[in-house]
């Protein structure tokens, strides 16, 4: 009796795991030779760490994320508190309080179910297995250390049994030591992300457009019906501050005259369309001028998925809501959006991007005198207009006289380096019904 209470004491005496999940950003520099490249840095600090390499064998970049090692017993002790603390946890709260409420949460719960179950752990072990339950309970499963790594843009899942690859800042596509091996494992890792986002994905419906909690982007399918490898997922990472028009400038994606133009427009209420590829650098413009907008001036965004991070108090975002439902009952579009903005009093009105009908309204907004600002895919002026004027836009000639300007963002290889460029900024003078 003695020997059980003493071990009941040591594992309540065990002090909670200290988890860090802002670390200092490296210094990064780039590295022309790939075969040269071999950093670690830390990503969730003391239990992640990610490791770039060249690997001769299959002559590719690796990002190796390297967490704490379990053995067989270890891995069965986690699978039991697992278990026992689904039925148990509120999941609800997990997710939604403070990080240092939950972290005693889970540790208080841990302790409870390993003394209950009879399982006795060294404390080495137990603060591995801790740090699995936190990731896992609050955060996103084996992709939580991509997430919290700064240098990453986009994670993207291609299915079953094919690795993940992310888009790192500095060294850009690169493969990933991660993969889903089992597709029951995948398709719950999805609803997880369509949880979190405010989404449902199902059969019925299968493809998901969302937001997670930090502002990232997901796109992800459910069934092999669409994704013939299986259910898939697409996370686009955003700056928690976005970048101001000095940082563009210094990272040379436009120059200081081009961004003096913009104030310019901005200042005088001109209408701006910015369109580029995907992936271009569209929205980071769009964020970046619209530093330019007076501070007192009332800004109403509408946007599908938030992406914008407007750094000012008089600013209503909008965002488009999916029916969840058959027959689309309750879903609110971004045409309808659209409509109800110009009665919400705006002084500029932002559009995250046009792709339908709502670029009628917007344009008719433009006309009746509301400053707008918006993005569009369209690698040149001439495409731009081919795509305003068939379907599904289909606006006039006469109606298009009312965008002041347009700004063309671009991929650009400049040194061997991929970099993102304002390739030019045309003002619109006239557009007739054979073009500009």
């Amino acid at each position: 009796m003695k020997e059980v209470v003493k071990k009941k004491r040591g594992i309540q005496d065990y002090p909670r795991v200290l988890i860090n999940f802002s670390p200092q950003i490296p210094p990064l520099k780039k590295i022309i030779d790939k075969t040269k490249i071999n950093i670690r840095y830390a990503l969730i600090p003391p239990f992640a760490f990610v490791h770039i390499y060249w690997d001769s064998k299959i002559s590719e970049l690796v990002y190796e994320v390297e967490e704490p090692y379990l053995n067989e017993t270890e891995k069965k002790y986690k699978e039991e508190i697992v278990s026992a603390m689904e039925n148990m946890i509120n999941l609800g709260e997990v997710v939604e309080k403070d990080k240092e409420v939950i972290a005693k949460y889970i540790d208080r719960m841990f302790k409870i179910l390993l003394i209950e179950l009879g399982i006795e752990l060294s404390y080495e072990t137990y603060k591995k297995i801790y740090y699995y339950l936190y990731r896992d309970f609050t955060g996103f499963n084996e992709i939580e250390p991509l997430l919290k790594d700064y240098f990453v843009e986009d994670i993207e899942c291609n299915g079953l049994n094919t690795p993940i690859y992310i888009v790192h800042r500095i060294y850009r596509n690169i493969k990933t030591n991660i993969l889903f091996k089992d597709a029951n494992k995948l398709a719950n890792f999805v609803e997880k992300i369509a949880q979190r986002a405010g989404k449902y994905i199902s059969y019925g419906n299968p493809i998901l457009d969302g937001s997670l909690p930090d502002g990232s982007r997901v796109n992800a399918t459910y069934t092999k019906d669409i994704t013939s490898r299986g259910p898939t997922f697409t996370i686009r990472k955003f700056t928690k501050t976005p970048w101001t028009p000095t940082q563009l400038i210094n990272f040379k994606t436009l120059s200081p005259e081009m961004m003096s133009y913009l104030w310019l427009l901005i200042e005088h209420k001109m209408n701006i369309l910015i369109t580029g590829g995907t992936s271009s650098g569209k929205t980071t413009l769009l964020n970046a001028i619209a530093f330019f907008i007076p501070p007192e001036a009332r800004v109403v965004s509408i946007e599908d998925t938030r992406e914008l991070n407007l750094p000012r108090e008089n600013w209503l975002p909008s965002v488009a809501r999916t029916s969840t439902v058959t027959g689309g009952v309750g879903e609110i579009d971004l045409f309808t959006l659209l409509k109800s903005s110009f009665r919400q009093n705006p002084d500029y009105v932002i559009v995250g991007e046009v792709r339908g009908k709502e670029a009628s309204v917007l344009f008719q907004g433009m006309a009746s005198g509301h400053s707008s600002l918006s993005t569009m895919h369209a690698d040149s002026v001439d495409t731009l207009i081919k795509r305003l004027e068939t379907r599904p836009i289909e606006l006039s000639p006469t109606l298009m006289n009312v965008l002041d300007s347009v700004c063309i963002m671009t991929h650009a290889t400049i040194k061997k380096q991929e970099t993102r460029k304002l390739k030019e900024i045309v003002e619109i003078m006239n557009i007739t019904s054979e073009g500009i």
